[in-house]
């Protein structure tokens, strides 16, 4: 062979070795990051060839799958009281994608998980169709109404968790939206998502999770607790030197209370009649690196609680000022919380101490309903002692007994709570935020059902009747009610 057929022998070897390399290359290296890719449409065609797995409460599907018509995706999702139940479910969309549980449970919810090969192994031998595995959850369905009920038309958010467990028991948001609006991929699909995505209801938002609000005086109890355990005062009815009135340290700016008898007023009496001058002095005494400790063993600053569904990071400022710290430790200023870091903080004050790891997923199961993976419930912290944890307790049975949560009473049951009523906006000018944290003992002493309502606006209410105690604390009162219905 002369020499330019060598070389271009040598040439043709080399592209085919390359070709080689390269097939090679897609097939065995790149081939899970080509298959799920959003732009293959072949992936999605198979992600919508059969039906899915059920999201699951109280031992019943809310969702369910239909044929699509005309569509090269055979099925799409549908939803048994979509609006009740998107803050828990998100949406699975064929246009649109997934959000929460049915995205985050996509692989057991398509039947793709590795831990179901056994199942679509087994199916191939037996010519059985491909079946998604399901999510059992830890709703209770008549909270979850509740809630939703007496929320109605009121922008807000409730959050309700089983202190003794973490398990989430009510997460709501309103208003809502139904996901099966937008489920497939027609034109009517694309107009219900394009209004829901412009709404300025931001309907989409899930405001149990996804959302920050200024807690106003709810977040005392969580100062309550610092100063206790920072020992800053020691018997809850024992008087503070608390002045009126109150200057904020390092300022010449009076701090108001709603309410007179505030000064040198004691724990007890300074939540029951929420004096703001009481806890930013408490604040300020604890210091704001123990305020920071404290809020942060209740869950604060931090950006990773996944229930599966991560929620935002409720904010304790680390580096304000005294001034900054005495008004975040009634509240205000830069304290920042989701309705459901303050559920986490009733839970923790009513089971004596220990805050559990909230979660919203019981088990997963495969096609034939067996487990292939259970929740079991986990500590997560200790933010104050069993002993000043009770000394809370009171104080919050007292603000329902004696002040300003009396709406959120039920006949024979010890009830605790706290309300808020949080200024925002520059001059504090905006509709207050209404607050009301709860939680309500069982017979045996523990309580069943910790609760956050926050209402970020109700209409045709006057701004001077905007109160915790008297929007937000109806609400509670009536998943508390579910709860020891349900149970009882």
């Amino acid at each position: 062979m002369n020499k330019p057929l060598r070389r271009i022998s040598l040439f043709c070897g080399l592209l085919v070795l390359a070709l080689l390399i390269r097939t090679n290359w897609l097939q065995y290296v790149q081939a899970e990051e080509l298959s799920t890719r959003k732009e293959n449409r072949r992936v999605q065609i198979a992600q919508y060839a059969t039906e899915r797995g059920n999201i699951i409460v109280a031992g019943e599907p809310i969702t369910g799958s239909a044929v699509t018509d005309g569509s090269d995706y055979k099925f799409k999702r549908t939803y048994k009281e979509g609006a009740l139940w998107s803050p828990v479910t998100g949406y699975a969309s064929q246009a649109f994608g997934s959000t929460q549980l049915e995205s985050l449970e996509d692989g057991i919810l398509t039947g793709n998980d590795d831990r179901l090969f056994f199942d679509r192994t087994i199916g191939m031998f037996t010519g059985e169709k491909k079946q998604g595995g399901n999510v059992v959850t830890t709703l209770n369905p008549d909270a979850q109404r509740a809630a939703f009920k007496e929320l109605g038309e009121k922008k807000g958010a409730v959050a309700a968790i089983d202190p003794r467990t973490g398990a989430i028991l009510a997460l709501v948001s309103t208003p809502s939206y139904d996901p099966s609006s937008f489920a497939g991929n027609s034109k009517a699909d694309e107009k219900a998502w394009v209004e829901l995505k412009d709404s300025e209801d931001k309907k989409l938002v899930n405001r149990a999770l996804r959302e920050t609000y200024p807690p106003g005086s709810t977040f005392k109890v969580v100062t309550a607790a610092a100063a206790l355990e920072h020992g800053v005062v020691k018997g809850i009815d024992d008087p503070t030197d608390t002045p009126e009135p109150y200057i904020l340290p390092g300022t010449q700016t009076k701090l108001p209370n709603s309410h007179t008898g505030c000064e040198k007023a004691s724990l007890n009496e300074a939540l029951r009649i929420s004096c703001n001058s009481v806890f930013a002095n408490m604040g300020d005494k604890v210091t704001r690196d123990n305020m920071v400790e404290t809020a942060e063993k209740f869950g604060f600053n931090n950006d990773k609680i996944d229930i599966p569904v991560r929620a935002f990071a409720s904010i304790y400022d680390k580096k304000m000022g005294r001034d900054g710290n005495a008004q975040s430790a009634i509240g205000q200023f830069n304290t920042a919380a989701t309705p459901l870091q303050m559920a986490m903080v009733t839970a923790a004050i009513a089971n004596d101490g220990k805050l559990m790891k909230p979660y919203m997923v019981d088990h997963l199961t495969a096609p034939n309903l067996d487990i292939i993976e259970k929740h079991e419930p986990q500590e997560m912290s200790r933010p104050l002692s069993a002993a000043n944890a009770q000394k809370v307790q009171e104080m919050m049975v007292n603000v329902v007994e004696k002040g300003t949560g009396a709406n959120a009473k039920i006949k024979d049951v010890k009830v605790g709570g706290k309300t808020g009523t949080a200024q925002h906006g520059e001059g504090n000018k905006k509709r207050p935020y209404a607050w009301f944290i709860s939680y309500a003992e069982g017979p045996d002493g523990t309580s069943p059902v910790a609760v956050a309502v926050v209402i970020e606006d109700s209409e045709g209410t006057a701004r001077d009747d905007i109160s915790g105690g008297g929007l937000a604390a109806p609400v509670a009162q009536a998943v508390m009610k579910a709860v020891l219905k349900s149970q009882g």
